[in-house]
């Protein structure tokens, strides 16, 4: 069910929220669709299964047949085992009939830095609001996951200076987001940049940004295993633990391959590498069925294809994800020809809220923030059309809350 709050008060807060954070242009005009004026309720029970299958994950994925099985068919970069864990992990579910099913997990998350201001501000307007984390604590646990990453392989050594890294960043939707860190960090006395990789040199012993040190490398390049040219500073310092990189391309290969979900939906899988009953009923009732795209399989799938969500193995978001019933034969020519996995269809949720005054359907998802194991922030996303896009007026990021 979605709440909305007094929409003039919400914008009002939420901008000077922002302003305080370190932004100086009002994401209402640079941004407008970033944010949807609701906020989705929730029930404890649903919230509870999906910290559970996060946890679960957490699981199966330290198995070492599992670390095994995923690293064999990942690029050699991802079998470097750096000690820090990866910060921002999302998984996106839809909440069907059976509860919430998984419909990704991602290894580089964006939008949590946004997402906790946006429920801070909407928090503000509507007092007896209850969110399922501590939202008060949470600026204060996402510098202690950022020190815990950098405390898993310098131990007690200062960290002093954060790269956060993308392509073109300032021409990046989520750009915003980047100052917001930046300025988090420098508040925590942590000198921070924003860099596109071909800024960072690597001299053999460090990794340089200006000719001074980068510490840690906060990563949100979609480059997952670092194969570009442009990488080739950040690639080396990553593999001669030059630098802490997080998130980091193992993480990718053993959470984020969408290969993965072929045994996170298969319970005799599951079984054989090792997972409890109880893992395995977890994750077996979270993941829609999944199966590998084949050419032999190609005129059977083809078939079904209604049924279906056809995904890259190492794609993310909506990029190059295709619904069966919207597909072209020109693009399943090159589906069939592999390197996609095909989802059990899983619609998202629909909820009604007034625009302009004229009520209009919007589909809705649920994306959990998650380091370790453990649930940091939830968010809905609101949008019309196939996939979440940030171009539906009235859609957008939401806050979760829960429905008491």
């Amino acid at each position: 069910m979605l709440v909305t709050p007094d929409f003039a008060a919400l914008q009002s807060r939420l901008e000077a929220r922002l302003f305080s954070a370190g932004l100086d242009a009002p994401l209402s005009i640079t941004r407008p669709n970033l944010f949807a004026p609701s906020a989705l309720q929730l029930s404890r029970r649903g919230i509870d299964r999906m910290c559970d299958y996060i946890a679960a994950v957490e699981a199966v994925v330290a198995l070492p047949a599992w670390q095994e099985q995923a690293l064999a068919r990942a690029p050699a970069i991802a079998r470097h085992q750096p000690a820090a864990r990866g910060v921002f992990y999302g998984f996106d579910f839809h909440l069907g009939e059976q509860g919430p099913q998984v419909i990704e997990i991602n290894t580089n998350a964006g939008g949590a830095m946004l997402n906790l201001l946006l429920a801070q501000a909407m928090r503000a307007c509507s007092p007896n609001a209850l969110a399922p984390t501590d939202l008060d604590a949470q600026e204060s646990d996402f510098i202690a996951m950022f020190h815990a990453e950098w405390q898993a392989e310098r131990g007690d050594l200062p960290l002093r200076r954060i790269a956060i890294v993308d392509e073109a960043p300032a021409g990046q939707f989520l750009a915003p987001e980047f100052e917001l860190f930046r300025q988090l960090f420098l508040r925590h006395g942590i000198e921070a940049v924003i860099a596109a990789p071909e800024e960072l040199t690597w001299d053999g012993a460090q990794l340089l940004h200006d000719g001074q040190p980068v510490d840690l490398v906060y990563n949100r390049l979609t480059d997952f295993y670092l194969a570009a040219p442009e990488l080739a500073a950040i690639r080396a310092a990553y593999l001669q633990d030059g630098v802490v990189l997080t998130p980091h391309p193992r993480a990718h290969a053993l959470y984020a391959d969408k290969r993965n979900l072929l045994t996170l939906c298969d319970a005799a899988q599951l079984a054989a590498l090792g997972a409890d009953q109880q893992i395995i009923r977890t994750l077996v009732s979270g993941t829609p069925p999944t199966r590998l795209v084949t050419p032999e399989d190609a005129e059977a799938l083809w078939a079904e294809r209604r049924q279906w969500f056809f995904k890259p193995n190492a794609g993310y978001g909506s990029k190059a994800a295709y619904r069966g019933d919207k597909l072209t034969k020109r693009v399943w020519e090159e589906i069939q020809q592999g390197g996609y996995v095909a989802q059990r269809l899983v619609p998202p949720g629909e909820c009604e809220q007034a625009i302009g005054g004229e009520p209009q359907r919007f589909k809705v998802d649920i994306r959990v923030y998650s380091y370790a194991g453990k649930a940091q922030l939830f968010a809905a996303r609101l949008y019309q059309g196939q996939t979440t896009n940030f171009r539906t007026p009235g859609g957008g990021f939401a806050p979760v809350w829960l429905d008491v």
